[in-house]
């Protein structure tokens, strides 16, 4: 049973579910899925709505950042076909991730880029959001980063066919 001192306080409250022994997701470790971590630091975003926290597993001593962040709204994707999907921000990394192989950019700045583009699609207020929107999207953050891999981006987002059409963009 919870005490009264944690009545309306969700800080409080999930400490004590905590020490009862409620609350059974624990952070594990990705190296040796160890159940007990320390946070050594944390970072709130600009917007109050995500959390970095870097954590040391007490097991093997590894450290490893995980991120926290509110759910809103799910944005749909709609394709070129008509099709729809939900929007997912692994799909949309590992594109970038191939567009700026063996190019001089952080995966903080991809994760930086996904965060970015995710946030302009959920401000658009619309459940329903062209795809072409998110692939101009990260083209233009992509373009202040690396311009390789912006072309890169490009020349599968806009599917050139030959050579005038990279020309043509590059111009």
């Amino acid at each position: 049973m919870l005490s009264a001192e944690c009545v309306g306080r969700s800080p409080c409250l999930v400490l004590c579910a905590w020490n009862l022994g409620l609350l059974t997701n624990v952070m594990h470790c990705p190296f040796c899925t160890g159940a007990e971590t320390q946070v050594l630091e944390s970072r709130t975003s600009d917007d109050g709505k995500n959390i970095r926290r870097r954590r040391e597993c007490a097991s093997c001593k590894k450290r490893f950042t995980t991120h926290e962040k509110v759910e809103g709204t799910q944005i749909w994707v709609v394709k070129k076909d008509g099709g729809r999907e939900l929007f997912d921000r692994d799909k949309l990394k590992r594109g970038i991730l191939r567009a700026i192989h063996k190019r001089p950019v952080s995966l903080d700045q991809v994760d930086f880029i996904v965060s970015e583009v995710e946030r302009e699609m959920l401000n658009n207020k619309k459940e329903e959001v062209p795809s072409k929107f998110i692939g101009q999207a990260v083209l233009k953050k992509l373009k202040r980063v690396d311009k390789v891999a912006w072309l890169r981006f490009a020349s599968v987002y806009l599917d050139f066919e030959n050579l005038k059409d990279f020309q043509k963009i590059i111009k």
